[in-house]
């Protein structure tokens, strides 16, 4: 892996210095007081060149012969085209064209990555499996090539070794040039750290926090009901489900935010010791980003420094409020059209909660932007004067989101002017409080054992709910487990920092004692509840049955016993 050293400084030559804050952004490209980057594991694929070739056979035939020159091909030929429905055979005969082996099949469903593709047929009613069986010698395909209109993976980013050009004749023979490349072995970072400790998609079979399986675009991740995986061969790094988890229990590592921070405070460093003023900060991807930036790096406001990220997803608004507290006059996003869309929409999101934030604190919205390059009027809008009016942070990073978060905003609360005590964010914000109704709530604590983030707690020896609102992720957990439907979540955020970490109690009962050996056991609303519920029930008509409700568990039990042997008398039935 590149140092930030030499990848910034490689870049500084392409930008103009016709200013003071030009020369600045050089000596802050060239990585004074950069930080080394740690390294993150690899991922590992193997590929023997194995090439299935999906599609109709006027299709699937001539790219498979064209491959075959090279690799070991095999053309699946679609039932629909190439047979009559009900005569595919997927496991029987096979014929050769050539080089081309060929197989006749009704294709179901693909799914796998470079060297580890699978791939079912339907015949007679039933799934099959065509690769691997004896059709592959048991072994899986290590190459895709599907040629149908809607591809048989339907991730928005496919997975490696998928290519799925869609009847389009450039992607095809873009396809068709790749392919005999993709033999060997190769291997990629593994982007990511999963700590199932502190995640929060599920508790007890419930299913709470989904944010990262609906922001993933390659499908990579699944639910395992109270965790979730991620695949790290169909992994991409986009980030998404990074900036999309509200505990931190998915974080990116390449780089990590600490590291990225670090990287940026000392950049802003050397920028302000050449005496560069007002800087801004571009955050662009290695690809669609890079490539633009290096076609118009002479265009660009010479206070606005580049600062290149593996993905644009890859960071959030921990990042973004962090760079705002250390003195950036504006955090710029590039995001390009050959964005996924999975990715801008939830960097939308983000968007909409940290500019809700600053606006709640009294900052322009426009301190954070997010721009499509081709939209020549974003550069204009570059703040070019004007430093923040307050000093800049010196908080590191650090490997706790909500903590980055936390620091950021404080320091940017403790400057600002107009700040409100607290402002609503929109739905799935991470941060927020929850409405209990005490007429519904029977102190059960249910909510209690589901909450993954410790934001509600019991009262010891006492019937009491309490909340800590800066460890609530609104993950919804607690609203689904309450058997009294007594909860619903109220997204906000509250910028008393006190306030927002202390303890509160959200309802409290009386504790209600055993009227034969006067131990507390339940709640005053629990015994009332019982008594409503079971008041027209059979077995509970007699006075003695219903008083046995306001016993503790050993007393009614020796209470039956005592009155007949705890036998039910059958003719009291109605």
């Amino acid at each position: 892996m590149s140092t930030p050293e030499s990848k910034f400084a490689e870049a500084a030559a392409a930008f103009p210095e016709t200013s003071p804050n030009g020369r600045a952004r050089r000596a802050a490209l060239e990585g004074k007081g950069a930080a080394e980057r740690r390294a993150t594991s690899l991922v590992p694929f193997a590929s023997a060149g194995r090439v299935a070739v999906i599609g109709h056979p006027a299709d699937a035939l001539p790219a498979a012969e064209r491959l075959a020159e090279m690799l070991e091909c095999t053309a699946v030929l679609t039932a629909e085209a190439a047979a009559p429905p009900g005569d595919v055979q997927p496991s029987g005969a096979e014929t050769k064209a050539g080089k081309v082996r060929t197989i006749e099949a009704r294709v179901s469903d693909v799914r796998g990555h470079l060297g580890a593709f699978e791939i079912d047929v339907t015949a007679d009613g039933e799934t099959r499996p065509l690769a691997p069986s004896l059709l592959t010698a048991h072994r899986p395909f290590d190459i895709v090539l599907d040629l149908g209109a809607t591809p048989f993976v339907r991730a928005e980013v496919k997975p490696p070794g998928y290519f799925a050009p869609q009847r389009e004749a450039d992607a095809l023979e873009s396809a068709l040039e790749q392919i005999p490349d993709l033999i060997g072995e190769f291997e990629k970072p593994r982007y990511f750290h999963y700590d199932a400790g502190i995640c929060a998609h599920g508790r007890s079979g419930i299913i709470g926090c989904t944010r990262c399986l609906d922001a993933c675009p390659t499908d990579a991740i699944k639910s395992l009901k109270d965790l979730i995986e991620v695949d790290p061969y169909l992994c991409q790094g986009a980030g998404t489900c990074a900036t999309a988890c509200p505990t931190g229990a998915i974080t990116y590592v390449y780089p990590n935010v600490p590291d990225l921070l670090t990287e940026l405070r000392h950049m802003l460093a050397a920028y302000r010791e050449a005496g560069g003023s007002a800087p801004c900060v571009l955050f662009h991807d290695g690809e669609a980003g890079r490539d633009w930036l290096e076609a118009n790096a002479g265009r660009l406001p010479e206070n606005l420094i580049p600062f290149e990220l593996e993905e644009i997803g890859s960071v959030g608004m921990d990042t973004w409020l962090a760079a705002i507290a250390y003195g950036v006059r504006q955090v710029v996003l590039l995001c390009p059209q050959a964005v996924p869309q999975s990715v801008r929409a939830e960097t939308a999101h983000q968007l909409e909660i940290a500019r809700r934030i600053l606006e709640g604190m009294g900052y322009a919205q426009t301190l954070i932007a997010c721009v499509d390059p081709e939209d020549e009027g974003w550069m204009s809008a570059v703040p070019a004067s004007e430093d923040p009016d307050f000093a800049a942070a010196a908080f590191a990073g650090v490997a706790e989101k909500r903590t980055t978060l936390r620091l950021a905003v404080d320091h940017l609360h403790a400057k600002a002017t107009s700040a409100k005590p607290a402002i609503d964010l929109p739905a799935r914000s991470p941060f927020g409080q929850i409405h209990v109704d005490p007429r519904a709530c029977t102190l059960c604590m249910a909510c209690v054992s589901v909450c993954p983030a410790s934001a509600l707690a019991d009262g010891g020896d006492q019937p009491k709910l309490k909340f800590i609102e800066w460890n609530c992720v609104q993950c919804g957990l607690c609203e689904t487990a309450c058997p009294e439907d007594a909860i619903t979540l109220a997204p906000r955020f509250l910028f008393d920092s006190q306030a927002r970490q202390s303890s509160r109690v959200l309802n409290e009962d009386k504790p209600f004692h055993c009227i034969s050996c006067g131990k507390a056991f339940a709640t005053t609303r629990i015994i009332e509840r019982m008594h409503e519920k079971l008041a027209g029930h059979w077995m509970f008509q007699k006075p003695e049955a219903a008083r046995r409700l306001e016993m503790c568990e050993d007393c009614r039990v020796k209470d039956m016993l005592e009155d007949g042997g705890g036998l039910l008398d059958v003719r009291d039935e109605p």
